[in-house]
């Protein structure tokens, strides 16, 4: 029915409120403590197993914080885990996905041009290779080639631009992006909850049994939290590039998305640099500023098609939207209302592309995004935006009247 729309979106909102809310934390928490790591000072007047010391002051008072490499002789009796922002971060991350993309494959994640599967298949897919990308990762890092991190990096990067090629090669662009990034993310999440934690409560454990920790499981947990540090910013470009067509919905995306983490590297190596106190690499930004404008360049570069177009396939749904009586009328309005910006060539005054890469000219084009219009356009004034093509209240109706009758099976 029409009204369930109306509260997976309500409720994909939701998830996608607590998601940001979230990461919000975890990101803060993590850039806090790597600078805090990268900035602590020695000397000898430290206590005995203390590694560095650090004053910062922040909200009108002081805070003085020492960093014990094992842990201290005493366990104190308060101790804070920072755990619970990335748990959380991953799994209203996955139920978005779920909302967005799973509930709607045959829009978001499925382009029967790239690869013609169905919902199930594509899933599927998804989940496989979300999982795998943790598993090969974790199977690396612990392997002898992982006792190095320059040469472990590197791999690793190779493996991000193989998979940024290999989604295009199944999902729609947007898709590609989003499961590029949530594998980054779930190898990050990962890392805390099977490698950092567990590693600490060892620690503890040993601490409390009256033993001396072994080193090792520190140097672990460092390794994976700086590969967290320098995943981060590529993770949150990947996440918001579902907003921009550029970057997902053009020829080179995979190149695109394989030089956004190379952008990462760059910027937190500069930050890394200045809170370690080890001067600031200027040099990094030029650098940084020059893959950007690469990566516009690309957007750019013309695609090259090939091939006969495929025949158009409806869904038993999408065949009442356009078997419906008043479709006639319904894509009239949009034609003379939104295909100025959501067209192959846009012809309104600085709009290049059409805006999220949302074109509407054809009967498919139109019923395959019938949920969004009528959210959008019928059920509330957002599009068009301050209504610039002046749509008419009735004509918001008829849009509303056109796709509750045909979901509900009445026209």
């Amino acid at each position: 029915m029409y009204e369930f729309a109306i509260i997976w979106d309500w409720l994909a909102f939701a998830a996608r409120w607590v998601h940001v809310i979230t990461a919000i934390a975890w990101i803060g928490s993590s850039f806090y403590f790597i600078a805090l790591d990268l900035g602590l000072r020695k000397h000898e007047a430290l206590p005995e197993g203390a590694h560095g010391e650090e004053w910062q002051v922040h909200g009108g008072g002081f805070y003085h914080i020492q960093k014990y490499l094992v842990a201290p002789a005493a366990m104190p009796e308060h101790l804070t885990w920072f755990k619970w922002e990335s748990y959380a971060t991953w799994l209203s991350g996955f139920v978005l996905l779920s909302f967005v993309y799973y509930g709607g494959a045959d829009l978001y994640l499925i382009d029967k041009n790239v690869l013609d599967v169905s919902a199930t298949v594509a899933i599927l897919i998804s989940l496989g290779s979300i999982l795998g990308g943790w598993f090969i990762y974790d199977l690396i890092c612990k392997s002898k080639f992982g006792d190095n991190n320059t040469r472990l990096m590197i791999l690793l990067y190779i493996l991000l631009v193989a998979l940024a090629w290999g989604f295009t090669q199944v999902f729609t662009g947007r898709a590609a992006f989003l499961h590029l990034g949530a594998i980054t993310a779930t190898i990050m999440s990962a890392n805390v909850f099977i490698t950092i934690i567990p590693n600490q409560k060892i620690v503890v454990a040993d601490l409390l049994a009256g033993e001396k920790p072994d080193p090792k499981y520190g140097k672990i947990a460092k390794q994976r939290s700086t590969h967290n540090n320098y995943l981060t910013l590529p993770v949150i470009f990947l996440m918001l590039s579902n907003h921009l067509p550029l970057a997902f919905a053009t020829e080179y995306n995979w190149v695109i998305a394989s030089l956004v983490f190379l952008m990462g590297v760059t910027i937190r190596h500069y930050f890394n640099s200045k809170h370690s106190r080890s001067g600031g690499p200027t040099w990094t930004w030029l650098l940084t500023a020059v893959i950007f404008i690469l990566i516009m360049w690309l957007s750019t570069a013309p695609k090259v098609l090939s091939g006969d177009p495929k025949e158009i396939a409806y869904n038993a749904r999408e065949k009442r939207l356009i078997l419906a009586e008043n479709f006639k009328n319904v894509r009239n309005t949009i034609l003379g209302r939104c295909s100025m910006c959501h067209a192959a060539e846009p012809y309104w005054e600085g709009i290049r592309e059409a805006p999220k890469g949302v074109v509407l000219e054809e009967d498919h084009q139109i019923v395959a995004r019938a949920r969004e219009i009528y959210l959008q356009a019928g059920r509330s004034h957002a599009m068009p935006p301050g209504n610039v093509t002046f749509m008419e209240d009735s004509e918001r109706r008829m849009i509303s009247s056109w796709y509750e009758a045909a979901v509900s099976g009445k026209s």
